[in-house]
């Protein structure tokens, strides 16, 4: 079951896709680097997005992003300007671009943090072992994916839809873990999380 959009996030999307449609869509004789031009439009220059709930690419490991390129081509995950940005990648162009975004530089996360709040958030992701799969520096592992320096809002908005059982994914193991995590437990460590480099 798809989750609602919040007004903030529609209309940042109908913006994403009138940008795609605006786009003349990439050739492969192209390189990558010129075919990734489109991607910017949503997920920002060097795939760290500006945008509210729009995650940022940089830094996620290849095989994480092979398996939702894949996910997002055979509509397993839907999200219109996505599915719609994929479906005529061959298997590989989505080795391509996965192995491209592997190698952007990771975001940067922002500057601000209250100390009170960042020792809660780091408590927790050791309490509930995020540091075990996205790794010591949540940088992410295999196709685990980084969650250090991702947008906070989006984060947030993942860990939600987890819980909730309405984002897919391919298997089930985070709705499990997040079954005894308060939602102000999962804010903090959404905040935590982004503010990680």
């Amino acid at each position: 079951m798809p989750s609602r959009l919040s007004p903030r996030r529609a209309l940042a999307c109908l913006g994403l896709v009138l940008g795609l449609v605006a786009q003349p869509l990439p050739t492969r004789g192209q390189t990558v680097e010129k075919r990734f031009e489109t991607c910017i439009v949503c997920h920002g220059p060097n795939g760290q997005s500006q945008i509210p709930e729009i995650p940022s690419l940089g830094g996620q490991t290849a095989p994480y992003a092979l398996i939702q390129l894949f996910m997002f081509r055979g509509k397993l995950r839907h999200f219109e300007p996505m599915n719609e940005a994929v479906k005529d990648f061959t298997d590989d162009d989505l080795r391509t671009f996965s192995d491209y975004i592997a190698k952007l530089p990771p975001p940067q996360p922002p500057q601000d943090g209250d100390p009170t709040r960042l020792a809660v958030g780091r408590a927790l992701v050791q309490k509930f072992r995020c540091d075990f799969c996205h790794a010591g520096n949540l940088a992410g592992r295999d196709n685990v994916p980084r969650i250090a320096g991702q947008r906070e809002d989006f984060l947030l908005k993942t860990l939600r839809e987890y819980k909730a059982n309405v984002r897919s994914g391919y298997d089930a193991s985070m709705a499990d873990v997040l079954v005894p995590i308060s939602d102000q437990e999962l804010a903090d460590i959404a905040y935590y999380s982004s503010r990680q480099p």
